[in-house]
């Protein structure tokens, strides 16, 4: 515990910082966290205790926790949620580092810092004054390139003496719903892609018996959530795989996390039945006024009625008539998100090295690894290069496979 204010830090608002590294203090943190996210502009499904700490449960894998609770005066104005990453020689990171809690695996998007509104500039110099004192770099993935507390810090850091990179690593692309009907979302579309869901919709309504709903029990969570997994890896083992449920931890987070976010309110998870047969599925989230599109699947048998474009127009249907202001369809530039949105915001990387001759040999080992990735997808079949810079990108939080809809 850090109990005297840093330099630069006035007096009159004393600071303290607790180094969070068991999960009974993480679990503690419970009733602050949500209060402090909701008043942060940082405030997003990523970023909620729920997410985080069932991430932590399931998949924090070797890493040690080490989040940053800071207080003024006794109050909870900052949280940095970190974790101290061990050297991982196999994925070319030979070098410990901290990194934001959510990193790699399950694919959590726009990462931060969580600070209380107005408490921007006094958080963010003790922050920086702690974290630069250290010798651990930072790399701090998934963040908004467009503006985000992280980027903020990194920067303070850099004036400490400490050398910054930052790298663009995807895009999320949206839907501004902001004002809009389901008649006028629809005609802003392609008129290509607005007369195929129109024509396939009105097609499966006629020749099948079309059941669209949403899990509303606990018994339609779990069922929803197995036929969604179901679906996905059919569809998927059409493609070389994927990496959203292939492991005993993914399968746990999600089974976990979905039913906390079912009690929260926060779940949309729809099925699509043919016939009562399920042929597609999509699994989401309204947090607030945003609904993030997460995961989906259909049974490839029924690709030729579209069932995959049509759960998606449906799905935005339903956000429309929920209020949701924007419909997000979170990291990756696959074809067809870009028949449903305009807008698209970018996700980067920053990486923070020591000054002197460690942090000169951090960054040189992680650009190497970065050439690594770059040849391996220039030299090798675009399955095994596919499979190659997924493993290495795990680290970055880089890895939810998405769904063609179609």
């Amino acid at each position: 515990m850090l109990n005297s204010p840093p330099a630069g830090i006035a007096p009159s608002l004393p600071c303290s910082i607790e180094s969070i590294e068991e999960v009974e203090g993480f679990r503690r943190l419970r009733p602050e966290w949500d209060d402090l996210l909701a008043s942060s502009r940082s405030d997003c499904l990523f970023l909620t205790w729920e997410w985080l700490f069932t991430w932590w449960k399931h998949l924090g894998g070797r890493r040690r926790l080490s989040i940053l609770a800071l207080r003024s005066a006794g109050e909870l104005i900052a949280i940095a949620p970190l974790a101290l990453r061990p050297p991982d020689y196999g994925r070319l990171a030979p070098f410990r580092a901290l990194e934001f809690l959510g990193t790699g695996t399950a694919g959590s998007d726009y990462l931060d810092l969580i600070v209380r509104a107005g408490q921007e500039s006094v958080a963010l110099s003790v922050l920086a004054d702690h974290l630069a004192r250290g010798k651990v770099m930072l790399e701090l993935a998934q963040i908004r390139t467009g503006g985000s507390l992280a980027r903020d810090l990194a920067e303070r850091i850099e004036g400490r003496g400490w050398s910054l990179t930052a790298s663009g690593t995807s895009v999320c692309p949206y839907i501004d719903l902001e004002g809009l009907t389901w008649a006028s979302y629809l005609a802003g579309l392609g008129p290509a892609h607005r007369a195929n869901l129109q024509r396939r919709l009105r097609n499966l309504s006629r020749s099948s018996d079309l059941i669209f709903t949403a899990a509303a029990s606990e018994e339609e969570r779990r069922t929803f959530l197995g036929h969604l997994i179901d679906l996905h890896l059919l569809r998927r083992r059409e493609l070389g795989g994927s990496d959203a449920f292939n492991s005993p931890g993914l399968l746990a987070f999600h089974e976990e996390f979905s039913a906390l976010a079912r009690q929260r309110g926060w779940l949309r998870l729809y099925l699509l039945r043919l016939d009562r047969k399920p042929a597609a599925a999509l699994y989401g989230f309204q947090y607030g006024t945003t609904f993030s599109f997460y995961q989906s699947g259909f049974d490839p048998a029924y690709r030729k009625q579209s069932v995959g474009l049509v759960a998606m127009g449906l799905t935005i249907r339903k956000a429309l008539e929920a209020g949701a202001a924007e419909f997000d369809f979170l990291h990756g530039d696959e074809t067809y998100k870009s028949l449903w949105a305009r807008e698209r915001r970018e996700i980067g990387r920053l990486e923070s090295y020591p000054p002197h001759a460690r942090g000169v040999l951090q960054r040189s080992v992680n650009e190497l690894g970065r050439d690594a990735r770059k040849l391996a997808r220039r030299a090798l079949p675009r399955v095994v290069a596919g499979r190659i810079a997924a493993a290495l990108n795990r680290r970055s939080g880089e890895t939810r496979t998405c769904c063609d809809v179609s």
